[in-house]
């Protein structure tokens, strides 16, 4: 087996030699240096293990020539794509501000002004007709910084420190600053190497806040913090020392207490402690049981938690604060089988539970003393969930809704009289018209007979011709949910004559927590088959066919692009894989990998035999294979914490070795970004633009 030192020299010498002799036109082949991994006596060889070297030059200078390539590639594209750009641009309102939210006394929002990148932080004492005090104006702290990042914003009690932590190489790495808001000056207390997140004890000098580990950026320690005072001498409060765990600080919704909650893919454990005591020491409300998971908030003497105990889909308890471990837990909610509980918030007389049954999101107002109600919406297919609602006594809540046909909505909603009022719609600049489009919900039948909901778009008119350029995009991991809400730029899509659908694939929550379990670890294929499925039925149902579908996803998503890429390439024209985690072997058997150990109970570990095999099978760089794939456009970042670049970077490699295609392949590489691309409001516009422009192109569109 050769040392890497070596590997990195061979490389090395191989890319000059081959910049000197290779047109810039012409695709970059990486060098094969085989280096071999041996697990459970199976010997895999891996070509282009050399390339997660992040600092090497070989490495740069490869990753710099795909750069040169995709931009030789789509050169002939850079009109439409300078067009896409200002389209999309155009129909964001320049001069946008959000809603303003009561906090102890203030009104927060944010605000954007014209042909700037980034918001200002701003509030108003009292009233929302008061003087406008601006916080942070994000666009002077940003720049000389190709990337910047607030990582969290918090007040301290007396309303008068700022602290907030700030990113600018795009690794979710936060210094925290803490700025005086009497006089603008910013403290000399600078804490690195944390999660951007702080939260403030009721004294007004004490602060918590969440340290990461250098090397795997997993969140380890929970330290304390007193203004005035030397960082060195900050005091570790909690040291999570299960590799699987990671570990974070909040305060309760009426500043009572201070919350530490230690949490993996499956089990949590939270410790409290008397907001008004930052001296004292935390005590455990539930010790960390394998398979439980819980939340919880304060209210009048209780904490009251969401638990999976004995509940698939989760019930809602109480315990009092003095005995408040599970013996002693009241149930207030059952657990239903047709109904997933994903959240709740506490008001002075009532409690608002957010819910989801048959794939929608439910709304329940529940008094604590009265007739219970849910707040009714009127579309087929749409979002809503709980807002920002930071003051316990108020008879207003505040909710979000959305839908593939309606923007991003605030509304205050009146518990007593059940009044609905909008507060804002997010504006959409140009000739936009809800009514000129049509949402639907239909369903796709997996393998197994399973009924997968998608949610389609397309523009009213649309002929069922099987003749329509479509879309179809998913996730389907560590049960998050894809809402059918509404994007401004996918209208560039639906223009043009698209269809647009989400796959609502197993992986996901939509449909409870069932529908999680049987889409992760040895049941993760379904994930794959179930989009196949849903792909399959836009092409049977006469939306598309395989000469004009593309599917897309990013990250976990990315992965899943990767894996049904490999099944059925067949099925597609073309494919946008963005920061896609496609290495998945390899990535799982390094601890030293930024999640990796946190994710053991998500894809399984590979160190146990079976789950090797069973991973193996899926992963999408070991599945690569000699045949013709779709056009491809890959997107990574140079400092992606959480996929790393490398593995996107190995499977275009791969793939540009084995495929037997003359389709495109391309690699995008954002040399200044992580995962969630550029930072800025308008510059990940051109991120979307070339995507838009790649498809396009395949399909013969000039714009």
């Amino acid at each position: 087996m050769l040392k890497l030192p070596l590997i990195t020299i061979l490389a090395a010498l191989f890319f000059i030699t081959s910049c000197q002799t290779k047109k810039v036109e012409e695709a970059p082949m990486a060098k094969k240096i085989p280096h071999e991994l041996t697990v459970h006596g199976h010997t895999r060889v891996d070509n282009y293990y050399w390339l997660n070297q992040r600092e090497d030059s070989a490495v740069l200078d490869y990753l710099n020539a795909e750069n040169a390539y995709t931009e030789k590639v789509m050169a002939h594209t850079a009109a439409l794509q300078e067009k896409l750009y200002e389209e999309i641009k155009d129909r964001i309102k320049q001069d946008d501000e959000s809603v303003p939210f009561l906090s102890n006394g203030y009104y927060y929002y944010t605000r954007t002004v014209p042909e700037t990148e980034y918001h200002l932080l701003c509030r108003k004492k009292g009233s929302t007709e008061s003087d406008e005090e601006i916080l942070l104006d994000v666009n002077q702290l940003a720049k000389g910084h190709p990337f910047y990042a607030i990582g969290g914003s918090s007040v301290s009690t007396n309303n008068q420190i700022l602290a907030y932590g700030a990113d600018t190489v795009s690794r979710r790495n936060y210094t925290v600053y803490f700025k005086n808001l009497e006089t603008g000056e910013l403290l000399a207390d600078e804490i690195p190497m944390t999660t951007g997140h702080v939260v403030w004890a009721n004294d007004n000098k004490t602060v918590f806040y969440t340290l990461r580990d250098e090397e795997t950026l997993r969140s380890i320690k929970i330290m304390k913090h007193v203004l005035g005072t030397p960082i060195e001498d900050d005091q570790e409060v909690f040291y999570e020392d299960d590799e699987t765990f990671g570990v974070g600080i909040f305060k309760t919704k009426g500043y009572d207490y201070l919350m530490i909650v230690s949490f993996s893919t499956l089990t949590t454990e939270y410790q409290f402690l008397d907001a008004n005591k930052p001296e004292g020491n935390f005590t455990v409300l539930q010790p960390r049981t394998r398979g439980l998971e819980y939340s919880a908030n304060y209210y009048n003497g209780y904490f009251y938690i969401r638990t999976n105990l004995d509940a698939q889909n989760f019930r809602l308890m109480k315990t009092p604060v003095q005995k408040p471990g599970k013996d002693n837990w009241i149930e207030v909610i059952p657990e239903r089988e047709d109904v997933f509980i994903e959240g709740f918030d506490l008001f002075k007389n009532y409690m608002v539970v957010q819910e989801r049954k048959e794939g929608l999101s439910l709304l329940r107002v529940m008094p604590w003393k009265g007739d219970e109600h849910y707040i009714s919406f009127d579309e087929e297919v749409y979002s809503a969930w709980i807002s920002t609602n930071k003051e316990y006594d108020t008879n207003m809540l505040r909710f979000g809704y959305s839908s593939l046909t309606t923007p991003s909505s605030v509304f205050d909603y009146n518990m007593d009289s059940r009044e609905k009022k909008l507060m804002k719609r997010q504006p959409v600049i140009g000739d936009f018209d809800p009514a000129n489009y049509e949402a639907k919900r239909e369903y796709a039948i997996a393998d197994d007979g399973t009924k997968i909901p998608m949610s389609i778009v397309y523009h009213k008119g649309l002929k069922k011709d099987g003749n329509n350029p479509a879309m179809i995009y998913g996730y389907g991991s560590y049960g998050n949910t894809i809402d059918p809400t509404f994007s401004s730029s996918r209208l560039s899509l639906l223009d043009r004559g698209f269809v647009y659908a989400i796959a609502h694939i197993r992986g996901g929550q939509i449909n409870g927590r069932k529908w999680y379990d049987n889409g992760k670890l040895l049941k993760k294929r379904n994930t794959f088959t179930d989009f196949i499925a849903c792909s399959e039925h836009l092409i049977d149902s006469k939306y598309t066919n395989s000469d004009k579908l593309f599917a897309k996803g990013g990250s976990a998503g990315g992965l899943l692009m990767g894996a049904v890429v490999n099944m059925r390439p067949d099925l597609y024209k073309g494919i946008i894989a963005a920061v896609p985690f496609v290495d998945v072997v390899t990535t799982m058997l390094d601890e030293s990998i930024p999640l990796t150990t946190g994710e053991f109970d998500e894809w399984g570990n590979p160190k146990e035999k079976e789950y090797y095999d069973y991973i193996l099978s899926y992963s999408p760089y070991d599945q690569v294979e000699a045949k013709d794939y779709p056009a491809m456009l890959v997107t990574t970042g140079l400092h992606d914490s959480q996929v790393q670049y490398w593995e996107p970077t190995k499977w275009v490699a791969k793939l540009r070795d084995l495929k037997t295609d003359d389709n495109p392949l391309l690699l995008k590489i954002n040399m200044d970004y992580g995962h969630g691309g550029a930072s800025g409001r308008f510059e990940w516009i051109r991120e979307l633009a070339l995507e838009d422009a790649f498809i396009f192109d395949q399909l013969g569109i000039e714009g």
